[in-house]
């Protein structure tokens, strides 16, 4: 029985040490600040978040804007830089958002296409050293979402020396040698 007790505080405690900073901001342009849970989001029509003052908020995801990870909770949630200056040097999907309120702003996007099913988008943005580490919009926010560019490259298997050997006979020479 004791054991039990115990699972059940460490299970706990796991569950809220997993709580991420964030500021949720509606399409009026109202932010609410606190703490959720980023493996929950796209798995519903809500978002669970728990307030700085400790109240339960359920939020309808058609109602949200944006949701920003935050490292700080301060006035300047939103990054400095909503375009890229260069092209990214992350690995991903080069991606240009149009939100329904003709807000424009570009970010990395994992370049898995399950990702782009889900109910919304997990963007990195552009200033990454600002006070914004990544964002997740609902799809419901977005009225269009274009692919600038793939960043990276596929990683390939090496080839087998053996393989390239018996290859190259079969090519035709250029010259006659």
């Amino acid at each position: 029985m004791a054991r039990s007790v115990a699972q059940a505080v460490k299970s706990r405690a796991a569950a809220s040490s997993t709580h991420k900073k964030v500021v949720v901001l509606h399409l009026d342009g109202t932010p609410m600040r606190g703490y959720l849970n980023p493996s929950s989001l796209g798995r519903s029509e809500t978002v669970d978040l728990l307030t700085l003052d400790g109240e339960h908020r359920s939020l309808a995801l058609d109602d949200v804007k944006s949701i920003y990870f935050v490292r700080e909770f301060t006035d300047d949630f939103e990054p400095e830089r909503k375009t890229f200056l260069s092209r990214p040097k992350l690995d991903g999907l080069w991606v240009r958002l149009r939100f329904r309120d003709d807000d424009v702003m570009e970010g990395i996007v994992a370049n898995d296409l399950l990702d782009m099913l889900d109910t919304g988008v997990q963007l990195t943005p552009p200033d990454l050293h600002g006070n914004n580490l990544r964002m997740f919009i609902p799809r419901s926010a977005l009225a269009e979402m274009k692919v600038l560019g793939v960043v990276g490259i596929a990683r390939r298997a090496p080839r087998d020396s053996r393989a390239g050997a018996t290859a190259a006979p079969t090519q035709p020479k250029l010259f006659s040698e």
